[in-house]
């Protein structure tokens, strides 16, 4: 199992223990790290190597949020990184307790990457009919990204499992 983690973050695989598939084909990623994990799936198959399962917890699924959005998320992080990250990772946690999570070092252009990325349905059904099974975690509390507009597209080509009560980190209290 190959896990990719969320912007900014390292070591928050534990969150998502109840949900991941320990087989050495399941590639998984969180938020940002999800488009990490959907681009090394792709990569695998072109090279002919095995990929049973991609899991994608609360995918990065800004396609939906207008340009005044984005472009004020940007302008945020360039005044204050450290801000930034720290309303960031609290509105991850929202409307729960924020826990605990480790940093790693990024940058502006892995936030425009998150931001900007578009999910292809036609790179996504490609995978699927190549037998890749794709499953979607979504919380529907979730105060980070569209997850009503994620559950919409990817019901189209995944495992759409969608937790009512749930945060950005699929936590649920």
């Amino acid at each position: 199992m190959r896990f990719y983690s969320g912007f900014s973050l390292k070591g928050d695989e534990h969150f998502f223990d109840a949900y991941i598939n320990r087989s050495d084909y399941t590639v998984c990623g969180f938020s940002y790290g999800a488009i990490k994990a959907f681009e090394y799936a792709k990569e695998q198959l072109v090279f002919e190597k095995r990929v049973d399962t991609l899991q994608l917890f609360s995918p990065a699924f800004f396609q939906t949020k207008e340009e005044k959005f984005k472009k004020l998320q940007l302008l945020g992080y360039r005044k204050s990184r450290d801000l930034y990250l720290i309303e960031f990772i609290k509105s991850c946690f929202l409307p729960y307790q924020r826990k605990s999570v480790e940093h790693k070092e990024n940058s502006v252009e892995e936030l425009e990457e998150l931001l900007y990325f578009n999910w292809n349905i036609d790179e996504l059904k490609n995978l699927a009919q190549k037998g890749v099974k794709i499953e979607v975690y979504l919380g529907g509390k979730d105060a980070v990204i569209d997850a009503e507009g994620a559950r919409e597209f990817f019901l189209e080509v995944a495992t759409v499992t969608y937790m009512k009560d749930a945060n950005h980190f699929l936590q649920i209290n």
